[in-house]
């Protein structure tokens, strides 16, 4: 008896699963009729179409509507239909900005037609998931677009990279696509690469990336796209090769340009940069951060040139770091970084004029003593020219730690104990983490 009713509960079984799969293929079907009701009359049938998504959905959760094309090119046009539906509905301006029903109904749509033409075996399966392919891809870019506006960058690359597969699969049909003229082609290519990298996806963005190069493109962000992958992926000598190639056939381009002075201050070849940073400021007039940069590429060279004890080149790095600084004020006299600067060149050479001091032998003759003073007053004097700057520096920035340090310091050196002990306090404030209210000169 036991026997009989394990057969009878194994044959139950089996019927209920025949029985699920049956559903999953009655489903399907029934999603397509459900669909059509609402496309003969969308505005009565309205509620026939959320009724096809969700069956196509239960549908597709079963073995047997898996592996039918029909199936899939039905969830296709479900999700496209949906999708026409709610950009309809944003043509309304109160409507403008209504959350689509899908968060990309045309990505998921491309994907249900993709794989239904994949599995097709019938020469109509294959004509109607084209035929849906085309109708989403302008979506998919669109889309993907607003995707990249709005900082969805991995969302944004799924979307476009997606546009470009719709682009292989309509010419294998010989069908149109929205990417056949060569321009247009690029331009998608190109900010698939761009978005890829934005996304952090270097492996996908260097294959796109890669594509155009092999073209012989004519975009030199192509060649700073390389270059950064190559350098975050610690090919230092591929992204060297790289920009020094871009740089040749784009000498004109901005973005080239800063990449290689980049280089040149993350490898420390100073001398090498100062023509490219005035190239810079050409094609830049206002961008003040270049004229401090260049200001502190000579304000190193300066340094360096001390230390070789030359005095020729010593004098003219000095010289060119302090026009450097002055033209930045010159153009932004509110320039914290300008007016620092300018302050901390003449502290330097102050510093650096007391370390010589220091190492004087001890010559009590007048002679000596003369020379002493001469040192002595010459110190004082730079520490005077690096004051003012400092303290509008302090007006711009209050809790810069480096421009309060200097203040104590110079202070202290003037004999004005209480003044140096403020900023000293004030250095520990932000060292502590906390800000100051306000700024010690008011005027």
């Amino acid at each position: 008896m036991k026997q009989i009713l394990f057969a009878l509960l194994g044959f139950l079984m089996v019927a209920d699963v025949a029985s699920a799969q049956e559903d999953g293929t009655k489903l399907a079907k029934s999603a397509g009729k459900a669909l059509t009701s609402y496309n003969i009359d969308p505005a009565n049938n309205g509620a026939k179409l959320d009724e096809a998504k969700t069956k196509i959905d239960q549908a597709l959760q079963t073995a047997d509507a898996q592996a039918i094309a029909q199936a899939w090119i039905t969830k296709g046009d479900v999700y496209s239909t949906i999708l026409a539906r709610d950009m309809a509905k944003r043509q309304i301006p109160a409507n403008a900005t209504m959350p689509l029903t899908d968060d990309n109904g045309a990505l998921t749509a491309f994907e249900a037609y993709k794989k239904g033409f994949d599995i097709a075996t019938k020469k109509f399966e294959k004509t109607d998931a084209i035929k849906g392919i085309s109708g989403v891809q302008g979506d998919l870019i669109n889309i993907g677009s607003a995707k990249y506006e709005a900082g969805e960058y991995e969302k944004a690359y799924y979307s476009f990279q997606a546009s470009l597969a719709s682009h292989e699969m309509l010419k294998g049909a010989a069908e149109k696509s929205l990417l056949d003229d060569p321009k247009a082609f690029e331009e998608q290519v190109y900010y698939t690469a761009y978005v890829a990298r934005l996304a952090k996806r270097n492996p996908d963005a260097l294959t796109y990336y890669d594509m155009l190069y092999k073209q012989g493109t004519t975009r030199p962000g192509v060649y700073e796209g390389i270059y950064e992958i190559k350098k975050e992926m610690s090919d230092l000598d591929g992204a060297k090769a790289i920009l020094e190639e871009g740089r040749k056939k784009f000498p004109d381009d901005s973005a080239l340009l800063f990449a290689e002075i980049n280089s040149y201050l993350a490898s420390g070849k100073l001398s090498e940069l100062t023509d490219r940073l005035k190239l810079a400021i050409t094609k830049e007039p206002d961008n003040i951060g270049l004229y401090v940069t260049l200001g502190n590429v000579y304000d190193n060279l300066y340094q360096a040139a001390l230390k070789d004890k030359n005095e020729a080149k010593t004098t003219e790095y000095f010289n060119e770091a302090k026009k450097v600084y002055g033209d930045a004020l010159a153009k932004d006299p509110k320039n914290a970084d300008a007016t620092y600067a300018m302050g901390a060149l003449y502290y330097n050479k102050a510093a650096f004029r007391t370390q010589e001091l220091m190492k004087m032998p001890e010559d009590f003759s007048a002679a000596g003593q003369k020379k002493y003073d001469a040192a002595n007053n010459e110190i004082k004097a730079l520490f005077e020219e690096a004051l003012p700057f400092f303290q509008k520096a302090e007006k711009l920035n209050p809790n810069d730690v480096n421009t309060l340090i200097a203040l104590s310091e110079i202070y202290a050196r003037k004999g004005d104990e209480a003044v140096s002990a403020e900023f000293k306090k004030r250095v520990t404030t932000v060292q502590e983490g906390k800000k100051n209210a306000e700024s010690y000169f008011k005027n």
